[in-house]
């Protein structure tokens, strides 16, 4: 008979007092799972939230001082059994036809480094952009067996998820998003700084063109940049930095005494080196440029060019370490915005030599034909902007409460043992140096005897000016990868987990890839077109000169990128021997390489030979430095999925840059050599070469191309 209610269950007239019978075995409730049920036969399905219906001997032994109950209002209220869970605030309603969007959270430890959010972002790679709509199975390709590593169990491997940047903050507003805003402000400043400086050569090309005019304004500016550099720049940066930090960590009035004493000792330094370099302007332009030295007319417009443009080292540094304390106080804007000052300044100074006598393709302005007065307005300038960088740190500093006095209390501060540190990062300095002087020497007399024979834009300037462009995607997009994941790498490298750091490596070259590996080859196919176009006011026949030595460069970008990414594994590990060995031996090849270029080939074809010089430099520096670091690490650094990934990618890159290439020529035959002309090719090129790039790419389905292309995407908010 069933219990009217669950006091008579398990209840019985047939009882075993002594135990002989076994109990038997108790039956699963077929119930015990349903959510509507198995409360049916309980008083009250929600005593366990109800406070009040505890055991009162429970209750007085319960420690509330350890295990505070819940305030008032934080539990959940008891509803009826059977009734429909409430329909959330922006489940989709069909009476609606559109309606508005949820908002996005608020928390911001649901949001990736880029923005998206974790839950909503849909990363729609180039199989969707190019994959026709309505395609119902994908046909076979003779592309397969360039992916199956990509295959396991006959199921394509997912693409990786990115590497954060940074930990997620735990409130709004904390570091961490304090952080990504200064991160914020130094990426536009950079950018914004590279923008007004490739503008600023464009304006010094239309106002003093291409030629030994110019190669003589580029030797003398280079000087200052060197000897600062060579002196203390790079110590100061690698150096220098850390142990102020440390101080104003570490000391009682915040670094303030440290930072001083270094200002102190940079200033010293610097006015005493500038002092002597100014007097000794004619040997060091004899180094430089042996060709420049022979010429007296050119010798003396760029020692002018040079005692105007030398003083600039000692702004150099003053900017330098006064935007290193303002960072140690957080205040990172500075540093990266006041360059464009300088930038304007000297855009401003070659726009009224304009004014003032005319552009190049008027005068043909040369070293022999120049007035003082010009040279005079072009070396003024060019000091005025970086006086004007440095000095616009000041309020800066006075905003973050830093005042500077001078302090000569050297000894026993620690700046002794920080010298001692710095001999390294010189030696890795004057590596560099002493192979940029080989190249100024040869180019700037490949140029003279080029000029002499009727062609222009074959000397430093077109080197320098091809330099700047081809160096703009490593800067903007190796660096922006790499700075995203160095923080993980160096982490890994201090807790000994040495997988990690070849995975991040192994990352950082594949994603970077995607975009240098197609960006030199557009180099090689398009570099004519860029050139005349952006430098069509220093004349058709400069402008080419650059052009032939940008492509040059071309495919050097590739191994000057795996270079730059595979030398931060060795920095992780706070090693800097080991980079400084590989500068030594990029620096002598190419040097060799830049010396058999200038023996071999013709005068007006030295400065290309010696472009695709540099890029062969690094591809014996990559070589090395892989070994080396691939011994580091365990003998091991996802060689393998990183070579298929280049492979693909140059395999996707070469028909687009030979398609793209005979669109650029069909045009400029057809429309001259005009900038209309050129601006044509190129758009025509570049739409040509993007798209045949983007269908190969979609059949060797490079995974990391889709995932790039659906961050961008994420990104836009598409």
């Amino acid at each position: 008979m069933n219990a009217p209610y669950d006091g008579d269950r398990g209840q019985s007239g047939d009882v075993d007092p002594a135990g002989q019978v076994p109990p038997p075995q108790p039956v699963p409730d077929p119930y015990a799972q349903d959510p509507y049920v198995q409360d049916a036969y309980a008083r009250d399905p929600y005593q366990a939230q109800d406070l009040s219906a505890q055991d009162p001997v429970t209750e007085a032994l319960y420690d509330r001082a350890s295990h505070p109950p819940p305030p008032p209002g934080t539990y959940q209220e008891p509803q009826p059994l059977y009734q429909q869970p409430p329909t959330p605030q922006h489940a989709p309603d069909p009476r609606i036809w559109a309606q508005t969007p949820p908002p996005e959270p608020s928390g911001p430890s649901r949001h990736l480094p880029y923005g998206d959010d974790v839950r909503t972002t849909q990363y729609t790679g180039v199989d969707d952009l190019v994959t026709h709509a309505g395609e119902q199975e994908p046909e076979p390709d003779a592309f397969a067996h360039l992916f199956r590593d990509q295959q396991a169990s006959g199921q394509p491997t997912p693409a990786p998820e990115p590497i954060p940047a940074t930990p997620a903050p735990k409130k709004p507003g904390g570091r961490a998003s304090s952080l990504m805003k200064s991160s914020a402000v130094m990426a536009a400043g950079t950018i914004v700084s590279r923008l007004t400086g490739f503008l600023r050569t464009l304006v010094m090309a239309a106002a003093i063109g291409v030629g030994t005019l110019n190669d003589s304004y580029q030797v003398a500016n280079v000087l200052p940049t060197m000897i600062y550099v060579l002196v203390g720049g790079g110590a100061l940066n690698a150096v220098f930095i850390p142990q102020l930090v440390r101080a104003m960590k570490n000391d009682d009035d915040g670094g303030e005494a440290y930072a001083n004493r270094l200002l102190t000792l940079v200033v010293v330094l610097l006015a005493g080196v500038t002092t002597v370099c100014v007097l000794a302007a004619p040997l060091l332009v004899r180094m430089m440029s042996p060709e420049i030295a022979s010429n007296p007319q050119k010798m003396e417009v760029t020692v002018a060019f040079a005692r105007y443009c030398l003083p600039t080292m000692f702004f150099m540094g003053l900017h330098v370490v006064l935007g290193q304390i303002l960072n140690a106080r957080d205040r990172f804007g500075a540093m990266m915005w006041t360059p464009v000052l300088n930038n304007i300044v000297i855009i401003a100074t070659f726009g009224a030599f304009i004014w003032a006598f005319g552009s190049f393709t008027e005068t043909g302005v040369r070293a022999e034909t120049i007035t003082p007065e010009g040279v005079r307005l072009l070396g003024l300038g060019t000091l005025l902007g970086l006086t004007v960088q440095a000095l616009a740190m000041v309020p800066y500093l006075r905003e973050a409460g830093f005042k500077m006095r001078l302090r000569f209390d050297w000894k026993g501060q620690g700046l002794g043992k920080a010298v001692g540190l710095a001999k390294w990062t010189f030696f890795f300095v004057l590596a560099n140096q002493l192979g940029m002087i080989v190249v100024t020497q040869l180019a700037t007399a490949a140029g003279a005897t080029a000029e002499q024979q009727g062609f222009t834009g074959t000397g430093i300037t077109a080197y320098n000016y091809a330099l700047l462009l081809w160096q703009m995607p490593q800067a903007i997009i190796t660096v922006s990868v790499m700075t995203a994941v160095l923080p993980r790498i160096s982490r890994s490298a201090h807790d000994g987990d040495p997988a990690a750091v070849r995975d991040d490596i192994s990352y950082g070259l594949r994603t970077s890839a995607v975009a240098i590996v197609p960006c030199s080859f557009a180099f090689v196919a398009l570099g004519v077109p860029m050139a005349t176009l952006l430098y069509a006011g220093s004349g058709a026949q400069g402008a080419r000169g650059i052009g032939f030595t940008l492509m040059a460069f071309g495919l050097g970008l590739i191994p000057y990128s795996v270079q730059y990414v595979v030398l931060r594994g060795f920095y992780a590990y706070e090693d800097t021997r080991t980079p400084f060995y590989n500068t030594v031996v990029v620096a002598l090849v190419n040097a060799a390489a830049s010396v058999v270029s200038f023996m071999v080939l013709p005068a007006r074809w030295a400065v290309v030979g010696m472009a695709a010089s540099y890029g062969l430099a690094y591809v014996v520096g990559v070589g090395i430095a892989w070994r080396r670091l691939k011994r580091r690490l365990g003998g091991d650094l996802d060689g393998a999925h990183v070579m298929r990934t280049y492979a693909r990618l140059c395999m996707a890159s070469v028909p687009a840059a030979v398609a793209g290439g005979a669109v650029a020529f069909v045009i400029i035959k057809a429309l001259g050599s005009g900038a209309a002309a050129s601006l044509a090719a190129l758009v025509g090129g570049g739409i040509m070469l993007l798209g045949v790039f983007f269908v190969a790419a979609k059949k060797m389905r490079i995974e990391e191309l889709n995932s790039m292309v659906g961050m961008v995407r994420g990104r836009l908010g598409r």
